[in-house]
């Protein structure tokens, strides 16, 4: 919604079509001016990735996608390694990582094909990803994971226009930490806080809206901890 507040036209490409169309309700409200759309896409599939990118360039013929914040990611439940499934592991990898990887790759390519120059990719990884938490290790992999894709892409796309940065959010106010955390768990973690709070959705957008603009054209392969000071 933030970025929306700043004049640019939103696609929400999720699985979930009920909450993408919802928030295309708000952000619609907000700038009604703006041809903002909500398009199915299951990040963990190639041929859904490339189809939503299909979409985007015939209805969007006369613009081209500036801004890519891969934001797809799942939890799993805190789970000891040695009862971790293959299937847990791998679908948490496959949205969390391959997925960020998949759609990456199709929004470098309509980039590259159209010149596009000024562009900002931003990631969104977590403060897990640069150190552990037990009994979340198929997550916290999967992040570590993405903090890495994202400086190897930064290098090479440095020469073309396209800057590729990572968020770090700590624990946030999310419906992903709702499902998963019971109130002893999320009251444990928030107490490892430094400032003894969990984050708002909105203070980790007012971090994406910034690594987005041009205030940061010097900025690649960056990551920015948003955590509250966790893991310094």
């Amino acid at each position: 919604m933030v970025l929306a507040r700043e004049n640019v036209t939103v696609i929400v490409a999720d699985k979930n079509m009920t909450g993408g169309n919802e928030t295309i309700v708000y952000l619609k409200m907000l700038s009604q001016h703006l041809r903002h759309r909500a398009i199915h896409v299951d990040v963990r599939n190639s041929t859904s990735v490339e189809f939503l990118i299909q979409c985007i360039q015939m209805e969007y013929s006369d613009m081209n996608i500036s801004i890519l914040v891969n934001s797809a990611g799942i939890l799993h439940e805190i789970t000891p390694v040695v009862n971790l499934t293959d299937d847990i592991f791998d679908d948490v990898i496959s949205t969390n990582l391959k997925g960020t990887f998949l759609v990456t790759k199709e929004v470098v390519k309509h980039m590259l094909s159209r010149n596009v120059s000024g562009a900002a990719i931003v990631n969104i990884a977590s403060i897990l990803g640069k150190g552990g938490f037990p009994g979340l290790s198929a997550y916290t992999a999967s992040k570590g994971g993405v903090v890495a894709f994202t400086k190897a892409i930064a290098v090479e796309l440095a020469t073309r226009g396209i800057r590729v940065n990572a968020i770090l959010p700590g624990l946030t106010n999310t419906p992903m930490i709702q499902k998963y955390g019971n109130d002893t768990i999320k009251d444990r973690l928030r107490r490892m806080i430094p400032v003894q709070r969990i984050a708002e959705p909105l203070e980790i957008s007012e971090t994406i809206v910034f690594m987005c603009s041009m205030k940061t054209s010097y900025m690649t392969g960056s990551t920015v901890d948003v955590a509250g000071g966790s893991m310094l």
